[in-house]
């Protein structure tokens, strides 16, 4: 039976998806909240990462062609693909939110997206399912680079305290009804205890550098607040502080780097399959006079474009 349209992956950018999710007022179940933010991971790693739209799950709505020893890369929403990849787990198979697939390799990489609208005192019970799933996923595959990304709605300690002196029409975009237990932010501005101890308890899951290393650790790990009010969609930039292994920015750049460690620099006879590619600035989707045309205007993030790989890349690269 083939996937309805509404499943297949979609070209948005970071705001536009966690936009959806910040303002979801319908049952979580469906996960419509949150598949905008696989679709996004999945553009993403195309774009910014390098990697084949074909070799990732949900399919991306792309097409890259090799043409001349160089690789073009072209909007397509008729190769677009749903669902997730179910992996062999060494408890149990687990179907992954976004996943790379080589040839000849299997799963080298997975990002497993989770959101919570509120009832953050349920965050202990996502802290053991995160250490279940990584561990699982590491027993069968101890070298392929997993990424959990956990986003949270920021709900504000004074938001609640407006709300209540509103009629319910003047309750917040959500839709929702916000609960003590929801609040992410207090009125000082700061994040309640809770989202802190979670917070803490993520960072020591994330790093994972070695393919011996401890199976229940992850190679990347985010924690994400989202404006759900005023700025929709908008990650908070306080917290996680700035120096916290957990910020959105840092996320990518160490699921690539740890890739490339494994799959690239250690292993330089299998470069041909797995060297992230980098694409012709003669793409088409680069190409200013279609840019109107594009679902995405602006990435957010700078795509791998072969005449702006770092000269330190490009050195480690040809070795």
């Amino acid at each position: 039976m083939p996937p309805s349209p509404d499943s297949l992956c979609k070209w948005v950018d970071q705001q536009a998806a966690l936009r959806i999710f910040a303002t979801f007022d319908e049952a979580t179940q469906s996960q419509r909240h949150i598949k905008p933010l696989h679709h996004y991971v999945a553009c993403r790693l195309v774009l910014e990462g390098g990697f084949l739209p074909e070799e990732i799950t949900p399919r991306p709505p792309f097409r890259a062609q090799k043409r001349k020893g160089e690789w073009l890369l072209s909007y397509d929403e008729t190769l677009a693909g749903g669902g997730e990849q179910t992996l062999l787990g060494g408890l149990k198979t687990k179907n992954v939110d976004v996943v790379i697939l080589k040839d000849g390799l299997g799963p080298v990489m997975s990002v497993s997206c989770k959101g919570a609208i509120g009832a953050f005192r349920n965050l202990t019970n996502r802290m053991e399912e995160a250490v279940g799933d990584c561990t699982n996923l590491h027993i069968t595959y101890p070298a392929m680079v997993t990424g959990y990304l956990f986003v949270m709605r920021a709900h504000r300690q004074d938001t609640l305290i407006a709300a209540s002196a509103t009629t319910p029409a003047a309750a917040p975009s959500s839709g929702r009804v916000i609960a003590q237990n929801d609040i992410a932010i207090q009125k000082s501005g700061e994040p309640v205890e809770t989202i802190v101890r979670f917070h803490n308890a993520l960072r020591e899951l994330t790093n994972r550098s070695g393919v011996r290393d401890d199976v229940s650790r992850y190679e990347a790990v985010c924690l994400a607040l989202v404006d759900p009010d005023i700025n929709a969609g908008q990650v908070l930039d306080t917290f996680p502080k700035a120096d916290s292994p957990l910020r959105l920015e840092r996320f990518f750049e160490t699921l690539y780097m740890r890739y490339d460690e494994r799959y690239v620099y250690s292993a330089p006879e299998l470069k041909s399959v797995t060297r992230r590619r980098e694409w012709s600035p003669a793409s088409p989707l680069f190409d200013p006079k279609i840019a109107a045309s594009l679902p995405v205007k602006s990435f957010g993030f700078e795509a791998r474009i072969a005449a702006e790989i770092t000269a330190d890349e490009s050195e480690r690269l040809k070795r």
